[in-house]
């Protein structure tokens, strides 16, 4: 019975694994820019009708997001779809559903809203095959989106830095991996790695990123992964708050 048992939790063990690395989902960032005065309306229209119909129409309302320092007004959130197809066939329904065009129509009343909208379309990594949603401080937080453009060829040695040390190294410095994707680029350009990371606040980023740059650990790994040349080309950050509807708070 007991060895039965240990057979058990292996295999068990096992499928948790596989049951990680199963997400397939496609994911779309998309980023709102407002006219000059509409942010508010744009966030009320998301937060009383746009996520309900979005849902309606197969779209998985992932987490909503303003800048800190927010001077371009914008709004950035992340939708997930099973399959690519389905994001396409989700969003044709969505655009012609009479609920919806009743609803634009009654927001738009005093003006336009939105003056433009930038997609990043994602894959999920294998970096942190799940996404990390639990605020498990209970306490508000800082989320800090990442985006690393790499020297061409060099995006499964970040990978592999990544996943072998950095985000254990990102957890040693009190940052909370959040979700980590690789997108899909136009033309067949080499893909980015965009991932979302967590901090109590501003202040105790900038005393995270610190201990961690100095951090030994860090130093040894990132000049082991670069003997081959440099791997980051260049590094784009914003920090984002949270929308009260957000399901990543």
């Amino acid at each position: 019975m007991k060895t039965l048992f240990t057979v058990m939790l292996f295999f068990s063990a096992c499928y948790g694994s596989f049951a990680q690395k199963a997400d397939s989902r496609y994911f779309e960032m998309r980023i709102y820019y407002c006219l000059p005065g509409r942010l508010d309306a744009l966030v009320d229209r998301f937060q009383t009708y746009t996520t309900r119909i979005f849902e309606k129409h197969g779209m998985e309302n992932i987490g909503y997001w303003l800048p800190v320092a927010n001077d371009k007004n914008t709004l950035y959130y992340i939708l997930a779809y099973p399959s690519k197809e389905a994001r396409e066939n989700s969003w044709a329904a969505f655009r012609v559903d009479p609920e919806w065009k009743a609803v634009a129509a009654k927001t738009e009343a005093s003006g336009k809203i939105v003056e433009s909208v930038v997609s990043v379309f994602m894959n999920a990594s294998e970096i942190l095959p799940v996404i990390n949603s639990v605020n498990r401080s209970g306490q508000d937080r800082v989320f800090e989106l990442r985006t690393y453009t790499c020297l061409p060829g060099r995006l499964p040695s970040l990978i592999t830095r990544f996943t072998d040390h950095t985000t254990k190294l990102f957890e040693k410095h009190q940052m909370e991996n959040i979700v980590y994707f690789i997108s899909e680029e136009k033309d067949g350009a080499q893909s980015r790695l965009v991932y979302l990371i967590a901090h109590q606040s501003e202040a105790a980023a900038t005393k995270s990123w610190a201990g961690f740059r100095a951090d030994p650990v860090w130093l040894a790994a990132r000049d082991a992964s670069e003997k081959d040349g440099k791997i980051v080309e260049k590094v784009e950050s914003i920090f984002l708050k949270p929308l009260n509807f957000s399901k990543i708070k």
